[in-house]
């Protein structure tokens, strides 16, 4: 196995990014939905962002900067960030058809899709239900759902509430324990997190309650770059390769970093991905 080295991190900072970004709100489906979008060259698709369980865009912002002229877009899950709770329930099959719908309103067509942990499950379920809309597909240190190779149980309590998101002290103690690489060495990724909310957090956590992508992985289509860290107690090494087993037009890459690599090795992970999607179409 080869594992690539990184050595960049992202400090906190004031402004959301250093790219220009339009925060918006949106009603789709009778929710209104918080996204931001970093316009880029209309040369290129495109890029979709599913972020974490709990998280606000925020967190991503390293990241967006990393990807250059592509235009990128991320949205706050509802219940999550600034957007509304919603009413009901949800699926992640009816998260993929809200995410479609708020598209249309923003003005979008096709577009790349990347989803990281919680929203890489959410992409998987997009992708699958989008075959022409989504275009190409990065999965970065997520799993295949319900059915992965669990973290252990210490980790899997921790993620639990979302208090590592509203207790700094808590999550700045916990951090090597439950996220690894880089975040156990104090890594300043771990002060990007933003305060979450209680009833939406569970809402994600039952959306994706009983959900697995296994039996149908082996239906996508689009060229997929699977990302995953070599040291990430939340989602083992071993998932990363089965959905690079299951997923035909897949390759996959271990970077030597925990499950925290998108934004404490945002520079390289962006530049990595920017070559993915504007590359040549991969076999």
């Amino acid at each position: 196995m080869t594992v690539v080295p990184i050595d960049d991190d992202v400090a906190p900072s004031g402004p959301i990014s250093r790219r220009e970004v339009r925060i918006r709100e949106v009603e789709v489906c009778g929710t209104a939905v918080r996204t931001a979008v970093w316009p880029g060259s209309a040369a290129h698709t495109p890029l979709l962002l599913f972020n974490g369980i709990g998280a606000s865009f925020e967190l991503l912002a390293p990241f967006a900067d990393a990807v250059g002229d592509i235009e990128v877009i991320a949205f706050d899950v509802p219940g999550a960030g600034g957007s509304q709770l919603p009413k009901l329930p949800y699926r992640l099959s009816t998260l993929a058809v809200l995410v479609s719908k708020m598209l249309d309103e923003l003005g979008f067509g096709q577009v790349d899709v990347l989803g990281v942990s919680w929203g890489g499950a959410a992409a998987q379920q997009f992708a699958l239900q989008n075959p022409r809309r989504c275009r190409r597909l990065v999965l970065a240190a997520t799993s295949p759902g319900v059915l992965m190779v669990p973290p252990k149980p210490a980790v899997l309590a921790a993620l639990m509430t979302p208090r590592r998101f509203n207790d700094p002290e808590y999550r700045r103690r916990i951090a090597g324990t439950i996220y690894g690489g880089r975040a156990a060495e104090g890594s300043a990724a771990v002060d990007r997190f933003r305060r979450t909310s209680h009833r939406g957090y569970l809402l994600q956590q039952f959306a994706l309650a009983g959900w697995s992508s296994l039996p149908w992985l082996a239906l996508l289509r689009q060229p997929t770059l699977i990302i995953a860290g070599s040291d990430d107690p939340i989602i083992p090494l071993v998932n990363a390769r089965i959905l690079a087993r299951l997923i035909r037009r897949s390759r996959l890459l271990v970077v030597d970093d925990g499950h925290l690599f998108l934004i404490s090795a945002a520079a390289w992970t962006g530049r990595v991905v920017r070559e993915f999607l504007v590359g040549a179409q991969p076999r």
